[in-house]
Parts: C-alpha cells; structure tokens; sequence
C-alpha cells in the first residue's frame, strides 16, 4: 500500500510522462506539407453583398478542382478547396483568413478577390508565411517580392490596363473629348491614373470625371452631367451591377459615345446583357481570355473541353459570364504549380514555383498570352488584347499587347 507521498510521486511522475507525449504533437501542429493526403486551399469570395456576381470566379474555381480530384488528384493527392464568404468586407476577409490558416490549415490562400480585401490580409499572410498566390485582383501591390514575397498577382493590372485605353485613343480619336466615370476605391483609382499617364501631355482630352460608390443603385444623374460637356469618350470603370445601368442609362438619355469598359466587367452575362444587348452594341474593352460566345473560337479544342466542363461539373453555371473563364483559368496556373512541385508541397517551394512558371499558357488564354514569373517578377500575365462587342460576342481590334511597358516609377 502506498503512502499518500507516495502517490504524489507517482502521479507526478505519470504526468510528467503524458507531457513528453504530448509535446511533440504540439510541437507539429503547424501544417504539414500535406495533410491527410489533401493539399488544403484556402479561398474568400464575395458570395453575398454588392460585388456578388464576382462570386463565378470562386464556383468555378470549385468545380474546376472537382474535376481534378475525380481525375486522380495531383499525384494522388486530392485538393480540398475551402471557399468562404467575405460580403466584400475586408474586416470579415481577415476574419475568414485567419480561421482558415490557423484552425483549417490550410497550405495556401489562392484566388481571393478584391483590392481591400486581399490589402487587409497581406501583413499578415506574409508574417506567416502563407502563400498568397493568383489575386484576383488587378493592384499592382500584388507584385512587391521584395516587401511582401508570399504574395503575387495573376491578371494584368488596373493601371496597365488604363495606359492601354489611353494608347487606343491617341491612335483612334485624338481630337475626342473624354468624360470618365469611376468607382470610388483603389481600383477605380488605378485605371483612372493609368488613363492620364497613358494620354500625358494630352491628358487635357478629359473634360470631366466623376467618382461613385460601389454600393451606388442609380448612375442616371452622373450621367446626365457627364452628356452635357459634350463628351465623346466615356470610360467606365467600375463594377459589373453598375456597368450594366451606366450603358442601359446612357442609351436612355440618348447619348451614344464610344464607351470604353474595363476589363472586371466585361462579362455578357453580368453587365452587357442585363444593360440589353442592343444598347451595348460597340463597346470597346480588354480581354486576355478566350470569349466561350465567340464563335471564331467554336471548333477550338480548348474550348471544346472547357464546355465539357461546364456541363459536368458546373451545369447551373452561364457560359457567357467571363468569370467562369477567368476561374478556370487562374485554377489551371495554380494546378500548373502544384505539379511542378512534385513531392515537395511545403509553402515554400510552393512559393518557388509559383515564381518560376515560363512561358505557360493557361489553355484558355488568347493567343500569344503566355505567363512568366521569377522572383523578382510577380506579374504573371503582363499582355491583353482590345475587343469590341459585335452584339453576341466579343470580337479583337489588332493585336496582343504586351503591357509590359506602363509599368511606370511613381514620383510622388
């Protein structure tokens, strides 16, 4: 029988034992490199609230890794893709990030989208060390290696896209007026200094510009002011909703300029059609992805099997909503990566080949858009095509261009 010392001892000695055990697993609750067998992906997406319609890229994005999981997975790995809803809202984006990192485990962030959002999660997502790949966003704060290298960027960038619009005037209209109408935010602000970087000495071609709110229901006013100085060039830059009212109000007060729409809201489904297809007739915007409406792209094989998949894996899906394009698309690179990676999926050499993709063209791009990274190159796609609406389809004016070029030094 033992004294009541005795059993302290032994139930001292008992826990002191437990916690040897214990220590390792605590030790290894990082995230392995493949937990469970599962490559885990981490994602936020506006699936409710005003930038709603964005939401394709993340469903799409979803199906996209359903078929590579019925597939085989990536070398018998399957991808648990984590999507959450952030309503747009970058205090929720930190929220849902830090739960998906540090109770989800999640190995990467891919794809989320917004400018504040992705803002509001960078620090700490590079504290981290947590891969912030493919943005789905268009600031050029995604392509800082130096700063913040666990986060880079996929599409081509607001501004660069801006300089592009003011090259195309110069060329077609330099003796326009322009009256540029602009979201009120960090994107709309981008593509509007690119605009007046691109037009510089002839920057005075913009008589006036306007600034609304993303969560604006009406644009009649804006435009009604915008019409009276007599402009022939109106710039829209802003979201889908919004679009689709600026063009329908536009042919409503009976003024017909050449609208330039920005590339975030050139989808058919989400902003031509609702606007009616009659009044979006000539629209002039950029794309650097295939259209799936066009039929000059009917027999390509590419195409072909990007239909195939819409109809098995996201058959609620539209095919005419350039955002399903874009999330399949930004998946493919993503899936690009993980395979180089082979057997090494630590977020660092996730990261190293994420920086190392040469010359890979997404099946779905144009012609000529090809992606290349290094680690000192964050800007995966630098090129984009100009195309106006035909009334079905977008259709090209000239060729690829490599906006390479309006990467520019700021003064300020």
């Amino acid at each position: 029988m033992q004294t009541g010392s005795q059993t302290a001892l032994s139930l001292s000695l008992a826990l002191g034992a437990l916690l040897l055990v214990a220590a390792p697993s605590r030790a290894q609750q990082g995230p392995p490199a493949a937990a469970d067998n599962d490559i885990r992906i981490g994602n936020i997406m506006p699936y409710t609230g005003p930038l709603a319609a964005f939401a394709t890229i993340g469903r799409a994005e979803a199906a996209y890794f359903d078929m590579i999981n019925q597939q085989g997975g990536i070398d018998g790995r399957k991808i648990k893709f984590i999507s959450v809803d952030d309503s747009s809202n970058p205090k929720t984006a930190m929220e849902q990030t830090r739960d998906l990192v540090e109770k989800q485990n999640v190995q990467l962030m891919f794809g989320s989208f917004g400018t504040p959002d992705n803002l509001a999660t960078r620090t700490y997502l590079n504290e981290k060390k947590v891969p912030q790949l493919f943005v789905a966003s268009g600031d050029e704060a995604w392509a800082e290696p130096k700063p913040y290298p666990w986060t880079m960027g996929w599409q081509p960038t607001f501004r660069a896209e801006g300089r592009i619009y003011a090259n195309y005037i110069q060329a077609a209209y330099p003796d326009r007026k322009i009256a540029v109408l602009w979201q009120n935010d960090q994107f709309g602000r981008d593509l509007f200094k690119g605009l007046q970087e691109g037009l510089g000495a002839t920057a005075g071609m913009i008589v006036a510009d306007l600034a609304f709110d993303a969560s604006e229901t009406r644009i009649e006013n804006q435009l009604g002011i915008l019409k009276a100085t007599g402009a022939d060039i109106l710039v829209f830059d802003g979201a889908p909703a919004i679009a689709a009212r600026a063009i329908r109000s536009a042919a409503n007060l009976d003024w017909h300029p050449v609208f330039i729409l920005d590339n975030a809201s050139a989808s058919i489904a989400s902003a031509l059609r609702p606007a009616g297809l009659q009044n979006s007739l000539g629209v002039i915007s950029t794309s650097f992805l295939k259209d799936a409406g066009d039929a000059s792209w009917k027999e390509d094989p590419h195409i072909k099997a990007w239909f195939a998949f819409m109809n098995k894996y996201f058959p609620d899906g539209d095919k005419d909503d350039l955002y399903a394009v874009f999330g399949y698309a930004a998946a493919d690179t993503l899936l690009q990566v993980l395979r180089q990676c082979g057997d090494d999926l630590s977020r660092e050499n996730i990261m190293r080949q994420a920086a190392s993709l040469k010359n890979y063209q997404t099946p779905v791009a144009l012609p000529g858009i090809v992606i290349n990274t290094s680690p000192q190159d964050f800007r995966p796609i630098k090129q984009m095509r100009l195309v106006q609406f035909d009334g079905n389809a977008w259709q090209p004016i000239g060729d690829v261009v490599d906006s390479a070029f309006t990467t520019v030094r700021d003064d300020n």
